[in-house]
């Protein structure tokens, strides 16, 4: 996934340069287009029979230009004479032209200041004469506008444009990259880029390594073109729509061959694009001279920001080696993995701009890879099978914590029952050899018959619920329902629990709403009157020496048709944090090595199964005193 994710932005990175490969060349293209007479001051336009005078395209002030950054536009002829289409020649076409004091101020203070750049770069001999900024008039001004004076021997006009021919060298030289530049941030080498992945094709590889090499571009192809030039016939005042007419200049015809722009950095670290013009067999040099930052930022920069490779990757701009730009990445969304390094800082793309501007080098760096879309699916299914896992694991632990809880629970019951069963019958036992040895006075042996009596009752009841919790575990609860009123349960119960209550010392009032009396139910009365006894036990069992023992059963009319028995003691209630445990089988509140009541735990489970298998429901409500257990069967 992260070779998927860096050959996207590998792949987004390559088209990026295009793009600015492409708006690079649609410039050079537009400066390659310009005319051997737009670098002069005056122009000669034709239209119909008549030819005007204008001012050239780059005479204009401030200068236009299609390149970002353009200081000015500047011509140094064969005899290394420094000229600017800002300002006309002190004694050629347009010299008497009426330019304001300050205009020309601005425009000779620009015009030197190209040359004297140029100078300092040794592509233009240092002229003899100094030219000043003068606040004259125009026709005082052109006097004193000597932009540059002639070399004086024959070796300095042997090595005019020497300078030129030199930088042309020097940017194609193997050695060039060893060079440093004014305003360089370091060299490329220094930094230690980290290769991409060994698995690059070969197309890759071959690919980097010509970005590397700096092969040579081809040269483009000589442009012909015939120009027309205005030469001085005599002084006369002119206008800048003046027609050659009315002042009086004659037309220079001649053909010119013009070779396409060369772009190289100077040693003060501006840009230059220069080209060579042949006219009647002398050489021309002209060309721009550029500020790097703008020129860089307005179209690299800029695109780049605008750009999906800036959130992932970070821009060198280099020159044969030398460092001029660092553009950083805004950092989003990223493999976790990238942050320990094993990615971040390795060499995206290198890769060279195209003819023209091919000593200018993109270098793209990882700083962090976003996640792909096969990434985003692992992801998803990492974090779908760790909360799949997670949560079979918190299963498992639940259910281990619920079997031993279980376990523990059947170990009590099993305890239960064995003292549930073992007491009753220890006592029947006992009471029944003594009336087999005749130690019992017949005074006594009454209350022996009813003691032994009640006891065979207490294990009828147990019995009972072990056979119906073993009926419960096998899903074999199946309940015979019969149609009776209220009146015949209320009966029936009375009879099953009255004895037992009142063996308890309990009273049992048995409350009797005329409303519900004649209602009638559909209900298994053996299963429903085992409820009540297990109800009515499990009050018995609870009531301490304190409380009120009486128990309270009734029915009372419900809503939606249900009919709702109730079964109430006053005892001390339930605890809150006990109510929804009770109806769990094996549950008995308390602790078990502190218990002082008897059971088995299972009465009231089997309260809920019974009444669930009669299509009806139980609820429990604690009471300040006492609770109340609540059954709901839907009245027929």
């Amino acid at each position: 996934m992260k070779w998927e994710a860096f050959h996207q932005q590998r792949t987004l990175a390559e088209e990026l340069v295009k793009r600015i490969d492409r708006q690079y060349l649609e410039l050079l293209n537009q400066e390659n287009a310009r005319a051997f007479t737009d670098y002069t001051f005056l122009n000669v336009v034709t239209s119909g029979k008549s030819s005007v005078l204008q001012r050239s395209p780059l005479s204009a002030f401030p200068p236009k230009a299609y390149m970002p950054g353009v200081i000015g536009y500047f011509q140094i002829d064969s005899a290394g004479h420094f000229s600017s289409p800002l300002l006309p020649a002190s004694d050629g076409p347009g010299s008497n032209e009426t330019l304001s004091p300050q205009d020309y101020k601005q425009r000779l203070l620009l015009s030197q200041n190209i040359q004297a750049t140029l100078s300092e770069n040794k592509l233009l001999q240092q002229s003899r004469q100094q030219v000043e900024a003068s606040p004259l008039p125009s026709s005082e001004a052109v006097i004193a506008a000597k932009m540059t004076a002639a070399p004086e021997s024959q070796s300095d006009i042997a090595d005019s444009q020497a300078g030129f021919d030199q930088l042309q060298r020097q940017r194609r030289s193997p050695q060039a990259s060893q060079k440093t530049y004014s305003g360089s941030l370091g060299k490329v080498e220094n930094l230690k880029l980290k290769e991409a992945y060994s698995r690059l094709d070969k197309q890759d590889k071959k690919k980097l390594q010509v970005a590397r090499q700096g092969v040579a571009p081809k040269r483009s192809v000589l442009r012909k073109e015939r120009n027309v030039l205005p030469g001085l016939k005599q002084e006369t005042e002119l206008s800048a729509d003046s027609t050659m007419q009315d002042t009086g200049f004659r037309i220079n015809i001649f053909e010119s061959e013009i070779d396409a722009h060369e772009f190289s950095m100077l040693d003060s670290g501006h840009f230059v694009l220069f080209r060579k013009v042949w006219r009647g067999g002398q050489r021309y040099i002209q060309g721009i001279l550029i500020e790097s930052g703008p020129f860089l930022a307005s179209i690299i920069g800029s695109t780049y920001s605008s750009s999906i490779v800036s959130n992932n990757s970070n821009l060198l701009v280099a020159y044969q080696g030398n460092v001029l730009s660092v553009l950083d990445a805004n950092v989003g969304t990223a493999y976790q993995s990238t942050r320990g390094g094993d990615l971040q800082g390795t060499l995206l793309l290198k890769e060279r701009l195209s003819s023209g501007l091919e000593q200018l080098e993109l270098i793209f760096s990882v700083s962090k890879l976003p996640v792909g879309p096969g990434g985003a699916i692992i992801n998803w299914l990492s974090i779908i099978i760790m909360l799949v896992l997670c949560g079979g694991f918190l299963l498992i632990y639940r259910l281990g914590l619920k079997q031993i809880h279980l376990t523990r629970q059947q170990q009590d019951f099993v305890s239960a029952v064995s003292h549930e069963l073992k007491t009753p019958l220890t006592s029947i036992r006992m009471y029944g050899e003594m009336l087999r040895e005749g130690w019992v006075s017949e005074q006594k042996k009454q209350g022996y018959y009813d003691y032994i009596y009640e006891e065979s009752e207490r294990l009828s009841r147990l019995i009972n619920n072990v056979l119906q919790l073993a009926r419960m575990t096998r899903n074999d609860i199946k309940p015979d329902l019969k149609q009776l009123t209220i009146a015949d349960i209320l009966s029936t119960v009375e009879d099953k629990v009255k004895s037992n209550v009142d063996r308890n010392g309990f009273l049992l009032n048995i409350i009797r709403d005329e409303n519900t009396e004649q209602r009638s139910c559909d209900v298994d009365i053996d299963y429903l009157t085992q409820i009540f006894i297990n109800l009515t036990d499990n009050a018995i069992k609870f009531v301490t020496a304190d409380d009120k023992k009486q128990i309270d059963i009734g029915c009372r009319p419900g809503k939606d048709n249900l009919l709702q028995f109730y079964v109430r003691d006053y005892g001390p209630g339930i605890e809150k944090d006990s109510l929804h445990k009770i109806f769990h089988l094996f549950y008995r509140p308390g602790n078990e090595l502190t218990r002082t009541t008897s059971g088995t735990g299972i009465g009231l489970a089997l309260v809920k199964e019974l009444i669930e298998a009669m299509r009806g429901s139980v609820d429990v409500v604690t009471h300040e005193h006492g609770a109340e257990f609540r059954l709901l069967l839907k009245a027929s």
